[in-house]
């Protein structure tokens, strides 16, 4: 717990100075063994990167640190909680902690408002916002098929 407390007061930090330098008032760290593997903060504005969320952006370099795609024994720590892509990021990241400090409902009084998204991932694509379709051209779906076949065949294959 007080290690805990280390590295969410430096997640303050962090989202304070991303403020001071135009980006969002966001930021994440991820630890392995006690050591910080990658820190970043929000950076939507700065990059004009929609997915560059603190989360992603942490990890992103973590992932690249570690030359892997899974971060299984690391804890995120977060200024606030994950919006609904970053958990998404999180669970194919493998990582199994998130500790994090404000709530989505202080982020939504700050204009982050991510209740449209959970309320629309829940819905059946018809009635989504979004408009979501298959294709009806059979023959492209027989091919788009045998990218999968030729996937499970592949014996070096990386499963994640």
């Amino acid at each position: 717990m007080v290690q805990d407390q280390v590295y969410l007061e430096k997640c303050i930090s962090l989202a304070k100075q991303s403020v001071k330098e135009g980006g969002g008032p966001f930021s994440a760290i991820i630890v392995q063994n006690g050591d910080i593997l990658a820190e970043a903060n929000n950076r939507v504005t700065l990059d004009h990167d929609p997915t560059a969320h603190a989360e992603v952006c942490a990890i992103r370099q973590a992932c690249r640190k570690l030359s892997s795609f899974e971060l299984k024994k690391t804890v995120l720590y977060a200024s606030s909680e994950p919006c609904p892509m970053c958990l998404a990021a999180i669970y194919w990241a493998r990582i199994p902690e998130v500790v994090y400090i404000n709530t989505c409902f202080e982020a939504r009084q700050a204009g982050f408002d991510d209740s449209f998204i959970y309320q629309q991932l829940n819905l059946p694509h018809q009635e989504k916002k979004l408009h979501i379709t298959q294709t009806p051209l059979q023959s492209l779906q027989n091919e788009a098929k045998l990218i999968f076949t030729d996937w499970l065949q592949k014996a070096d294959r990386v499963d994640y």
